[in-house]
């Protein structure tokens, strides 16, 4: 018979970022299928220029490189950007931006546990800023197959036009416009309506609604296995339907339905993998649930009303600087003693 007190062993942060890994795969899987082979390049070169890039910094700062190499937090920021910079990107575009992420984003700030800005959206808002036009070159689902995306990733001609559609986002979004101008061919019309080009699928974009629903699976396996809790995911998805909704309930013929918001872009992906960061995000119950519901409205505000394609990336770095002061507004009051 085994007496209490139980001491319940603490996870390696190896084993937790192994274990995030794992959570993306369905997503991956279901990206590789509808958009190809090419999102497995990117991965792998993010990974390397991460590695390679902490691997320098950890050399500089005189710190031990095995240890931090082997803890996977690199690899987790790699995936991360490759999963949210376009599939064709070239190779240096990706590059640069990982390595921004892991050396000035995290070690220049101190390294792991350290950084109060999430690195993968960091670089990602970094390189859409400078290379707005390379960061918005996003095939269609098939469009391309393998030999085509190595020769642009790779350095090949990149004739965008022949080769790239507008994202869901951006094709619902300028259609909606046109709707709401009286001299248009499709005034009037609703966005159900105007999803049926070959961008769109059955709930958002053709191709990323399965991998928002691999995001998914892999995040409600996350919180089975205690690695996150369920407080930011419930709350970002909430906030943007509830924001989502009340403008298309409204005007459903100037704006997208909530199921739409939350099928197509990087929302899946932002939920239950970019806003629950440990470090750059809110951490008390209450504060996550504040937390994710501003980042939700921020970005229901850039996809719908903003230039940039999808909004996850700079509502993340926006509320990452408010966490300071969300924890210290929902701290719980210490025992025995009343709030201030």
């Amino acid at each position: 018979m085994i007496n209490s007190p139980f001491v319940r062993k603490a996870a390696s942060v190896q084993s937790v970022m192994l274990q995030v890994l794992l959570a993306l795969v369905p997503g991956i899987a279901a990206y590789v299928w509808f958009f190809g082979a090419g999102i497995l390049v990117q991965i792998a070169i993010a990974s390397a220029a991460a590695l390679a890039g902490e691997a320098a910094m950890l050399a500089i700062r005189g710190k031990p490189k095995a240890i931090f190499l082997t803890d996977l937090s690199a690899v987790v920021t790699a995936w991360l950007i490759a999963l949210t910079f376009p599939p064709i990107a070239p190779w240096w575009l990706t590059v640069t931006g990982t390595l921004l992420a892991v050396v000035v984003v995290k070690q220049l700030y101190g390294g792991l546990g350290q950084n109060p800005f999430n690195p993968a959206m960091a670089a990602f808002c970094l390189m859409i800023v400078a290379y707005p036009a390379l960061m918005s070159q996003w095939p269609a689902a098939g469009q391309l197959d393998f030999k085509t995306q190595l020769d642009l990733i790779f350095g090949g001609l990149r004739q965008v036009d022949a080769i790239t559609g507008a994202t869901p986002l951006d094709a619902l979004r300028t259609a909606l416009r046109a709707a709401a101008n009286p001299d248009s061919q499709v005034h009037g019309l609703r966005a159900a309506q105007l999803m049926d080009g070959p961008a769109f699928g059955f709930l958002g974009g053709k191709g990323s609604e399965w991998i928002a629903l691999g995001y998914l699976v892999g995040g409600l396996w996350l919180i089975q296995r205690k690695i996150i809790t369920w407080h930011i995911p419930f709350a970002f998805c909430a906030a943007l339907l509830v924001t989502a909704g009340l403008l298309w309930g409204v005007r459903p013929d100037a704006f997208a339905s909530p199921v739409f918001h939350l099928a197509s872009g990087g929302a899946m992906l932002g939920a239950f993998f970019i806003l629950t960061d440990p470090v750059s995000g809110a951490t008390t119950p209450r504060g996550k649930l504040l937390f994710a519901a501003g980042a939700a409205i921020l970005t229901y505000v850039i996809r719908t009303f903003g230039a940039y394609p999808d909004g996850i990336a700079f509502a993340t770095l926006l509320m990452n600087i408010l966490v300071p002061i969300i924890d210290m507004k929902t701290q719980a009051p210490v025992f025995g003693h009343k709030k201030d």
